[in-house]
């Protein structure tokens, strides 16, 4: 018999599995936010983050609990442009660290 996966988790382990899958859904996070879609944008951004760093490291990393950036990613959630200007800096900056590395 066939397991069925979330989805989300399926898209999380391609994800780490594919830096190139991954660089694309964190590019296309950040353009539905720029084309106002921002519910979109959150979701693909919150995949991206459960897919690569984690809650725990970016929020180390930035200086943000965890918890808020969980809430802040979240159906829910209502991120001030400062927070998620922070966020996409450092994953963009992770994304050219990993290149240069390759």
């Amino acid at each position: 018999m066939a397991t069925t996966r979330d989805f989300g988790e399926w898209l999380q382990d391609y994800a780490r599995q594919r830096p190139d899958f991954a660089e694309a859904l964190l590019r296309e996070g950040i353009d539905a936010l720029l084309d106002g879609e921002v519910d979109v944008g959150r979701s693909l951004l919150r995949d991206y983050i459960k897919g690569t760093i984690g809650f725990e490291k970016l929020g180390k990393a930035i200086g943000v609990q965890p918890k808020s950036l969980i809430r802040m990613f979240g159906p829910r959630g209502n991120p001030q442009a400062k927070n998620i200007f922070s966020v996409i800096s450092y994953l963009r900056k992770l994304v050219g660290q990993a290149k240069k590395a390759a």
